[in-house]
Formats: structure tokens, C-alpha cells, sequence
């Protein structure tokens, strides 16, 4: 009996742990399962190829969002070519409505609601008769019987998540890609647009168990982590013995991502994370709004003050990478309410400001109070909001322009001189974002992809148009932000020409014992560093003497800023080798 279990991620580089966590559970009682991952970048007739040759019996598909339509025509084509096949669906985007799935599916067989390790178990040992002998005796299923009547069978308890196996073994599968890894279960939280406020049966994993796992990461010196745990710090022990673990044993190498309540850090907590290396953690910290009113109708519990302080905390330490979320779409938030909400988000100056749109889920609360919200949504995946009482399909549409301006030129860490000096011309970022978003419209630029270079280009033609008079200082500016991401094989159009100096950089860096191919170096006016503030103006002054008011900048690119992925830079004397 061959079954398979597949999972369609959204990216290469991610992994699905729903399905490597069945496949664990299930060999742990002598069950083995074939397991598939494909990307919704595969062509789907590549992935029905794949399928149609592994001949599965029973094939068990992980549902998202981001899959579903995949999952439901894999299924149909493959229920024609083979039609003895079983095929299962689970995962969350099928835990609701469930019945009604199965009814408008008749390509699957059944659901597995919600936890399913337990599950899957007893489904495998059903189809290979070592189990029970009917569909009904296994909690946790909707499915369709012989006689085509749908059947619903009771809820499955959950699972003591210290019965779980530890999933990971060989990790030649997972090269260049995100491991996930969860540590508990459950929210305490009830935040009306999510799902994870549905289960409030919040348990931990014992942390023996956690530490010995964690310990295997370090070891193999996995590049990321990613904690899938909802609000990681609900439980302050727990999170501080995780912490304090991966500080004493960090192998300078791993990145371990957590999603967190900012303002329910306190001092310890951030004296710990203070000492930690740079890169060795990251936070991802959802705000969705800076609306009180906004924040207290989707039952939320946020202190946003508090979360503030705890962001500039954090970032005056300068080793952590911390991710801020806003979500667009949400009650009481109009127009102007949200670009509130950006802005003191923005001014934040997050190493990353996601910014998001109300997506409508099954079984939330929010997808119940459509109505009364007058919430317009796509009626298929990813079901974003189109339209709210408070907000316009235009508006939506101005927003979505802002997204993307933001992607490109803020979330990319390639743009940070050019902002800062575009930034001085706006009190609002989100008026700043919204102006780049209407000239790359107008342009006929929106929603095209462009070299890093033609990007620059872009900008500098946005400045000229709207701001002639910083020109200058925003060509010096994009020529740091190209050298600080990489030694750069052709130079901007704009740049002047360093032919003159080529004696000079070569002399200076061998008598500093530096490689032409690991580093750069480039010259700017003093008025330019002053005005970003790159460095400090008084130790910028030494160096102008002899270079007729220019400074020289050296880019090492062997020693990039773990949080943006930046050189190193320091100021260069190349006054003696002239």
C-alpha cells in the first residue's frame, strides 16, 4: 500500500513542516510514508506528471492558501487518470467548511480536520488493515462513504506535544531552505482575523526535548529557524530558557526567527536579547494598526507605547533584525487612519515594515462579521480584501501602489541613502511612498521588474522631476547605496570618473593589506556625508585634507552587516599615495 503525503510550498526556499511532522508521528508507530514537495512555481502539468508516476494509492495533500487551487485540480485530473486513487485533503484551509468541501470535491475522498498526526496514523493503518475497520471509527474525518453520503466523524483530541518525534534527521533535503520547528501549540490571543486564535488549547513542548533539538540545528549548522510557535513569548519561561540556551551555545552561524508580543518584554528579557550576536535572532512583531479603536474591535491586546519603546530598545542594540507587520483592510481603519498607522510604524525605522492586506479565512471571526464590516473579499484564494465600509476599492488600489514602493526601495535594505535623503523632503513617509508609487504609474514603470541599476535610475529620475534641487546629493546617495550592496561590474552613468585615482586606490589598499576583489573604493563630497550622517562629521573632517573637500568611502563586502546585508564601510586616506 503506497501512500504518499504531498505538500505544494509557496517558495523553494520554504519547507512544510505539517507533513514531515505526520510522516515522523506515523514511522514512529511503524508506519512508513512517501513524502513530495513541489513549488506553485512548478508548472502543474509537471506536478501531475510527477504524481501519475508515483502511482500512490492513497495521496494526501497539505491545504493553504496559497495552494488550494493547485491541490483541487491535481486532484480532479488525477481522480480521471486514476480512479481507484484516494485522495485526502488537510491543513487549514480545509478544516473549515469542511462538508462543503467535501461536497463540491467529489475528486477527494475526505478531510482530516485540524491536528492530524494522530490522523493520518489511524487512516494509514486503515487502508493497510492493521487498524479499524471503518472510516467512522477514526475522529477527525469528513468523507464521503460508499453510498456517496457524507459523513462527519468526532473531533480528535490534541495531542500532548511532547508525544511528537523530532522530525528532522537527514538534512540534505533542506539545503538552502527554511527548517521550520515549534516549540508549542495553540494562542491565548483571540485577534478576530486569524486563525490561530480559534485553538486555545495552548501547550508546550518539554524543554529537554527542546533544547536536545535545538542542539541539532547548532550542530549542523542549519542557516535558519523558524519558530512557527503564535506569540512565542506568551509563556515567559519558556521563552527565556529558550533564549538563554541559544545565547550559550550559539555556533555564529544559525538565524533563529520568532514571532512575538513586543510589549510583553520586559527589562531581563532585554538585557538577554542585548547580548546576543548579531543575526543570531530575529523578531517578527505584528502591530496591523496604530487605531485604538481599530485594535480593540479585532480583539486585540496591544500596549502601543509600550511596543514603541520596546522596538527602539531592541534597536539601539543593533544585533537584531525586527520585522513589523501592518495589515490594510481592517474595521475603523480609513485612508487616513491607515497612513497614520504607517507612518508611526515607519518612523519606527524597522529592519523590515511588511505591509499586508486583510485576507478573509475560514472559520474566523472576522470572515462571520463580513456584513456587518460591508467587506468585499476575493471570493477565491487568497480571499484579500477588495473593498470595507471605511475603504474604497480605490483606496485599496493606492495602497497596493504603496506596498509594492515600499518592497522595492525600503524592505530591500538597497535604497537607504536615497530614502534618507528623500525622506527630509516629506513630514509623511506614507505621502513619500505614495508619490514614488503614482510617478512609477505614470511612467508606465508600475509593476515591472528592473535591474538594481535601472531601479537607481528610476529614482534619481523621480528626484530630478520632483525635487531638482537634491539631485545632486541623491546621485552621491545611490552610488553608496550600489557600492554598499556590491563591488559593482559596470558604474552608473552618473558617476564620475575614478581612472585618475587608480595608482592611488591600489597603492593604499596594498599598504592596508586589502583585496581589490573583496572591497571598493569611492569618493563623495563632505557635504553628502554630513547630510546622511554615514559616519561621523568629525572624523569625516581629517580626511578631506588633500582631497580637495571629497571623502573616500572603502566598501568590504567580507564583512556585511548581518541585519541589511550591507559592506562594512569606514573613511580612506588616500591623500599620502597621490
Amino acid at each position: 500500500m503506497n501512500i504518499l503525503l504531498t505538500a505544494i510550498n509557496a517558495k523553494y526556499i520554504h519547507s512544510n513542516l505539517a507533513v514531515y511532522s505526520l510522516r515522523a508521528y506515523a514511522r514512529k508507530y511503524g508506519e512508513e510514508t512517501e513524502l513530495a514537495e513541489y513549488t506553485i512555481n512548478h508548472r502543474i502539468e509537471d506536478i501531475l506528471e510527477a504524481l501519475y508516476r508515483k502511482r500512490p494509492d492513497v495521496l494526501c495533500f497539505s491545504c493553504y492558501i496559497w495552494n488550494i487551487e493547485y491541490v483541487k485540480e491535481l486532484a480532479y485530473e488525477l481522480k480521471r487518470l486514476c480512479p481507484g486513487m484516494e485522495i485526502w485533503a488537510g491543513g487549514p484551509e480545509v478544516s473549515f467548511e469542511t462538508e462543503q468541501f467535501v461536497k463540491e470535491n467529489p475528486a477527494f475522498r475526505g478531510v482530516m480536520r485540524g491536528e492530524g498526526e494522530q490522523t493520518f496514523l489511524e487512516l494509514s493503518r486503515y487502508y493497510r488493515g492493521t487498524g479499524k475497520a471503518h472510516l467512522n471509527e477514526i475522529a477527525g474525518l469528513v468523507f464521503r462513504d460508499e453510498s456517496q453520503k457524507i459523513v462527519k466523524t468526532g473531533e480528535r483530541d490534541i495531542l500532548d506535544m511532547n508525544m511528537l518525534p523530532f522530525c528532522y534527521g537527514d538534512l540534505t533535503e533542506f539545503e538552502h531552505r527554511i527548517i521550520y520547528y515549534e516549540s508549542s501549540r495553540g494562542c491565548p490571543y483571540s485577534c478576530s482575523y486569524c486563525l490561530s486564535s480559534v485553538d486555545k488549547r495552548l501547550r508546550f513542548r518539554k524543554l529537554e526535548l527542546v533544547r536536545k533539538e535545538l542542539q541539532f540545528f547548532i550542530d549542523h549548522k542549519v542557516p535558519q529557524v523558524k519558530f512557527i510557535d503564535r506569540t512565542f513569548n506568551c509563556n515567559r519561561s519558556h521563552a527565556d530558557a529558550i533564549w538563554q540556551y541559544l545565547l550559550e551555545h550559539d555556533n555564529g552561524i544559525t538565524n533563529f526567527h520568532f514571532e512575538v508580543s513586543a510589549d510583553l518584554l520586559e527589562e531581563e528579557q532585554l538585557e538577554l536579547i542585548g547580548r546576543m550576536r548579531p543575526g543570531l535572532i530575529q523578531l517578527e512583531i505584528g502591530v496591523q494598526s496604530a487605531n485604538p479603536q481599530t485594535i480593540k474591535e479585532i480583539r486585540r491586546r496591544m500596549d502601543l507605547p509600550k511596543l514603541k519603546n520596546i522596538v527602539c530598545r531592541i534597536q539601539e542594540g543593533g544585533n537584531v533584525h525586527q520585522h513589523l507587520d501592518l495589515i490594510a483592510g481592517l474595521p475603523f481603519e480609513d485612508f487616513f487612519s491607515f497612513q497614520n498607522s504607517f507612518d508611526e510604524i515607519y518612523n519606527l525605522h524597522p529592519e523590515q515594515l511588511q505591509l499586508g492586506f486583510l485576507k478573509i479565512l475560514k472559520g474566523s471571526h472576522m470572515y462571520e462579521h463580513c456584513e456587518d464590516y460591508q467587506i468585499l473579499y476575493r471570493r477565491k484564494p487568497p480571499y484579500e480584501v477588495l473593498s470595507t465600509r471605511w475603504l474604497s476599492f480605490d483606496d485599496i488600489l493606492k495602497i497596493r501602489r504603496i506596498e509594492e514602493m515600499v518592497e522595492i526601495h525600503y524592505n530591500s535594505h538597497q535604497f537607504e541613502q536615497a530614502l534618507h535623503i528623500l525622506e527630509a523632503e516629506y513630514q509623511s513617509p506614507f505621502r513619500m511612498y505614495q508619490e514614488l508609487g503614482d510617478f512609477y504609474f505614470k511612467m508606465g514603470y508600475y509593476g515591472q521588474n528592473f535591474s538594481r541599476m535601472r531601479r537607481s535610475e528610476i529614482l534619481l529620475e523621480f528626484v530630478r522631476e520632483r525635487f531638482p534641487e537634491q539631485e545632486e546629493y541623491a546621485g552621491e546617495a545611490l552610488l553608496f547605496d550600489l557600492y554598499a550592496r556590491e563591488n559593482m561590474k559596470s558604474r552608473p552613468f552618473w558617476a564620475e570618473d575614478l581612472s585618475l585615482w587608480r595608482k592611488a586606490q591600489l597603492t593604499y589598499l596594498r599598504h592596508e593589506g586589502k583585496e581589490k576583489k573583496y572591497c571598493h573604493l569611492e569618493r563623495f563630497s563632505a557635504k553628502f556625508i554630513g547630510k546622511t550622517e554615514i559616519l561621523r562629521e568629525k572624523d569625516a573632517k581629517k580626511y578631506m585634507s588633500g582631497n580637495n573637500g571629497k571623502i573616500w568611502i572603502l566598501f568590504e563586502y567580507e564583512q556585511k552587516n548581518p541585519l541589511n546585508g550591507q559592506a562594512k564601510i569606514s573613511f580612506a586616506d588616500l591623500a599620502l599615495w597621490q
